[in-house]
């Protein structure tokens, strides 16, 4: 007994180790929520699926089969980042401009779970159900590729990701549906807070980054929420809003085009590697 006590506690110590070093530190995750703009609206252009980093992944959250892709599972970051068949998205070049920046043993990893029309009220988790009795029959198709619930299916793909690497952001784009509720910046921190907790992260460590809506320098028509937008960080200590100023949209002054999307994405980039204490080299 004096020889099998010390083997089976040296057998727990190599299980601990082996359990630790699972977790890559320099695998860098990132949750990306909320409604079209998140989602992706403009179409992929050839320049948007060529040269993509292998150390930007996405992890897939729905089944695509016609991709080659299953839920669950990391693959290199070319477009589409959310379902099968949504376009370009701000996490697309958030990941891109990272990777250019961030030294080489360093991967970045994106998760998108974004429903195109939704309210912020589709990622509480105590009264989604209440929500989405009421919403249109092609939002109810689209919340049928996350079993009814993104919520849940965003915490669920999170939890996979974390035995792989560290969560170190949320990146949040929604509001045009929400324009003018000025309780939209409590109805974000419960949803923030609610991810703290099911993920066990720490706010002081995970900042959220929100996009302001199609700004009104491009007649966006729901850039009045902008200034709802900009008070989240009086909710949310580690808040931070990205500009839209600039940033071209489409035709329907709702969404933004191939071109406003890439550089909302850099944009996401510039803030999150300036709290990490990086220079974006390309801004310099």
């Amino acid at each position: 007994m004096k020889v099998l006590i010390p083997l089976f506690l040296l057998a727990q110590l190599l299980l601990t180790a082996k359990t630790a070093v699972a977790q890559d530190r320099n695998f860098h995750i990132y949750l990306c929520l909320g409604q079209s703009n998140m989602e992706g609206n403009a179409k992929i252009e050839p320049q948007d699926t060529i040269g993509v980093d292998r150390r930007f992944q996405v992890m897939e959250a729905v089944n695509c089969p016609d991709l080659g892709r299953t839920m669950g599972h990391w693959y290199t970051a070319v477009p589409p980042l959310c379902r099968c068949r949504t376009g370009l998205t701000p996490a697309d070049y958030f990941g891109r401009e990272l990777v250019a920046n961030l030294p080489e043993k360093v991967r970045v990893g994106v998760i998108n779970v974004a429903v195109g029309g939704c309210k912020i009220e589709l990622f509480d988790k105590d009264h989604y159900e209440a929500y989405t009795e009421n919403v249109p029959g092609w939002m109810k198709n689209f919340l049928k590729e996350y079993d009814g619930n993104p919520y849940a299916r965003l915490v669920e793909m999170a939890k996979l990701a974390q035995k792989d690497g560290v969560i170190k952001g949320i990146l949040l784009h929604q509001g045009e549906s929400n324009t003018g509720d000025t309780l939209w910046t409590k109805k974000v921190k419960v949803v923030y807070d609610n991810l703290m907790h099911d993920l066990n992260l720490k706010p002081k460590k995970v900042p959220l980054l929100a996009g302001e809506t199609v700004n009104a320098d491009q007649g966006g028509i729901c850039a009045s929420m902008n200034k709802i937008i900009a008070t989240l960080p009086q909710s949310i200590k580690n808040a931070h809003v990205i500009s839209s100023a600039g940033c071209t949209d489409a035709a329907d002054n709702l969404h933004f085009n191939a071109a406003g999307y890439r550089e909302l994405g850099k944009r996401y980039a510039a803030k999150m590697l300036d709290l990490m204490g990086y220079k974006d080299q390309k801004t310099e």
